[in-house]
């Protein structure tokens, strides 16, 4: 089992403060996992059981008959009054009012809160509105190209690994972990395995909670989105194409659609930045899938013709792992890729291309970065095993930069 280590630390670091801890994320993202690790972290460090509660609300003896009063008692019943106790809440949005259990335990003395949930709405308006400035989010990812490598046994120090293969297995196959456990089995279990979880969020996350009852019409607007990530689209354009396809959605039940699948952590969008005027825009968004390996669900395998898009999915996960806020860049005649702010404001210009093999290519994918007239740090991230930075713009080859801690 990998030890998420920058997880595991963000929650070290908020151990025993006045603070619920909230871990949201894809499901089979890791969640529970992690949740795992953490009591085992603080079991080896003079914890007893006795002070740990561990709930799995996917569990139905856990919840089954159970309101959040009598959930809210159990627990109180057993807490180690005269010493710290640790409550994790495992899927909480499976529980009826659950915001009035987790704000009980909160407010009772010498009790230290985590939950965990696959959805959004986990931080709606009314449980953020309750708990406003009382708790702390840790958006989950599935695993890093690092974390897939480590899982799989190869070590980074050898010079001589193909990192372009390696690469093309962790985009083809899946980053989640049970999914990358199961890849000795053969890509048919991956495949399984991918569909079903699919199927899962879709159901229970989505058309349950929901009421969606045009699945074909969801579907479709899915596998748009998958099948254009990273290129600007809009709910007009997803309608307009449907529409050309005998399908007649509404634009506003596609802008639905689409805030559901990123509710559910299926998507992640982007706003574009309009970097001249300096302000956020509101249309056009790009949307980044949290698991590449989707695709094969979504609209099939063979995307070696689309493997640009895929890696400025892979970078734009690894940027959001490292903390960053992220926005499209837009110029006046081109884009940059990402323009980024880290948590102390500091900006980054990420510009991601598989290869700038050709003149024309390397002046399409430099000029933007040029045209930024600032002094903030700019970064062109390709495959190429030997790249070279020009005018003040660092080039890096994106498997190191993947790797890089």
């Amino acid at each position: 089992m990998i030890e998420r280590k920058e997880y595991i630390d963000k929650l070290l670091s908020y151990k025993d403060k006045d603070i619920i801890k909230v871990i949201t994320g894809l499901r089979r993202s890791g969640k529970s996992t992690l949740l795992e690790l953490f009591r085992n972290r603080l079991l080896n460090n003079s914890v007893t059981p006795e002070q740990i509660q561990f709930y799995n609300f996917e569990l139905p003896e856990n919840y089954l008959n159970k309101s959040w009063e009598v959930l809210y008692f159990e627990i109180k019943s057993i807490l180690q009054v005269e010493k710290p106790n640790y409550v994790f809440l495992d899927e909480i949005q499976n529980i009826a009012d659950f915001e009035k259990l987790v704000d009980g335990l909160f407010v009772t003395p010498n009790v230290d809160v985590y939950i965990t949930g696959s959805n959004a709405y986990l931080l709606s308006s009314e449980l953020s509105t309750l708990l406003s400035g009382r708790y702390i989010e840790i958006s989950i990812l599935p695993f890093s190209f690092a974390e897939y490598l480590e899982l799989r046994g190869i070590g980074t120090n050898n010079k001589h690994l193909n990192y372009e293969a390696l690469f093309y297995d962790y985009v083809n196959e899946t980053s989640l972990p049970k999914g990358v456990e199961l890849r000795e089995e053969g890509f048919d279990k991956v495949y399984e395995y991918l569909e079903m979880l699919y199927a899962t969020i879709i159901e229970k996350d989505i058309m349950q909670r929901h009421k969606i009852n045009n699945k074909r019409a969801f579907g479709n607007v899915a596998k748009f989105v998958a099948a254009n990530m990273g290129s600007p689209i809009s709910p007009s354009s997803i309608s307009k194409a449907l529409k050309a396809d005998n399908q007649n959605v509404h634009n506003t039940t596609v802008e639905n659609f689409i805030e559901y699948l990123v509710g559910s952590f299926v998507f992640y969008c982007v706003n574009r930045f309009d970097i001249k005027g300096k302000k956020q825009l509101a249309t056009l968004e790009k949307y980044y899938l949290v698991d590449v390996g989707l695709l094969n669900v979504l609209v099939g395998r063979d995307r070696t013709a689309d493997r640009g898009h895929i890696l400025e999915n892979v970078v734009y996960l690894e940027l959001l792992r490292r903390g960053y806020k992220i926005w499209t860049g837009t110029l006046r005649d081109s884009e940059i890729d990402f323009i980024v702010k880290n948590r102390i404001g500091e900006i980054e210009y990420y510009q991601v291309s598989w290869e700038i093999s050709s003149a024309e290519t390397e002046e399409r994918e430099f000029k933007p970065l040029e045209t930024v007239k600032d002094n903030y740090p700019k970064f062109l991230l390709t495959t190429e095993s030997f790249p070279q930075s020009k005018a003040g713009i660092i080039h890096k080859n994106v498997f190191q930069w993947l790797l890089e801690k």
